[in-house]
């Protein structure tokens, strides 16, 4: 049964700082063709837990969550394609249904099933889908800012309208440039720009990890610039809440309620997920768990412990 959302305001607990010294190894694997990467966090023999990021964000942005649950669970953490360390896919639509195919591939090569899996925005999404696909698999799961596709709804446009903006829009990332910036300060500003809530620390730390060096010096995001357009067809509503009615896992939903995304109760894919629990967060936008690491990792542990 679904139960009511809470209510959580932050509370006073210690601040969680990022330990440089404790370092995550980098591992690849391949699906279908591409390299991709993952992070081990390491605790070997306990639980597997798989993170999984938002769009145009990268692995390491986990850092701060995996350092708090390693002790309970052996963490990873994926780099999708064409985002982070991981390969482009030329060609590839960085459709949704691909992200679940990488992500399947990286859970049977790490096994211990049944896994628990945390995943935000576009990574939220795929780790449901993942769930409803192989509801065996999945001991338990949260999902940040990701229950509806895409976050922000907007008017439906009819099949060969949407095919035709998808064609312009792919024509016109052909010919762009991707934007780069001065020096690092300045790449630290746009993060600043798009969440607000985010501290000096945690931009500098999301930046350094998602960027990397021009050869005259100037600094550049990582992600595909491609990875960027929807895919012009997918599935919709009913074929997406049929899919949620197949996970077996309890579901833990947050959401940030100064978050552009639409609120989980206003979204019919909701009601599909038979065992899950809404938890909005005040004081918090679409990354919640940078936003209000404290409250996150607080019904995190509650949730998965």
């Amino acid at each position: 049964m679904g139960q009511a959302a809470s209510r959580l305001t932050p509370a006073p607990l210690p601040a969680l700082g990022y330990d440089q010294q404790l370092e995550p190894v980098s591992h690849f694997f391949y699906s279908h063709r591409l390299k991709l990467q993952f992070w081990d966090w390491g605790s070997e023999g306990k639980p597997v837990l798989i993170l999984v990021h938002g769009g145009l964000d990268h692995a390491r942005s986990w850092d701060w969550v995996a350092k708090a649950l390693r002790e309970d669970f052996h963490v990873y953490a994926l780099d999708l394609r064409g985002h982070g360390n991981s390969a482009w896919a030329p060609g590839a639509l960085y459709s949704v249904a691909e992200h679940v195919l990488d992500l399947s591939a990286l859970a049977d090569i790490i096994k211990g099933f049944p896994i628990h899996i945390i995943g935000h925005s576009l990574g939220a999404v795929v780790t449901l889908l993942y769930a409803g696909t192989y509801p065996e698999r999945v001991r338990k799961l949260v999902a940040i800012e990701g229950v509806g596709l895409p976050p922000v709804r907007r008017p439906q446009q009819a099949p060969s309208e949407r095919m035709r903006k998808w064609i312009e829009r792919v024509r016109e990332a052909e010919q762009r440039t991707p934007h780069s910036y001065l020096d690092l300060a300045s790449a630290v500003a746009r993060m600043k720009e798009a969440n607000p809530f985010l501290s000096d620390e945690v931009a500098q730390h999301l930046t350094l990890h998602g960027t990397n060096w021009n050869a005259d010096g100037s600094i550049i995001w990582k992600f595909d610039n491609f990875a960027r357009l929807p895919a012009p067809y997918g599935m919709n509503v009913a074929e997406l809440s049929a899919v949620l009615s197949c996970v077996r896992a309890p579901s833990l939903l947050f959401w940030g309620r100064e978050s552009f995304a639409l609120d989980p109760d206003e979204s019919p894919e909701t009601a599909a997920l038979r065992d899950r629990t809404v938890v909005k967060v005040e004081h918090a936008g679409h990354w919640v768990h940078h936003d209000q690491l404290e409250v996150f990792l607080r019904e995190t542990r509650r949730f998965l412990i």
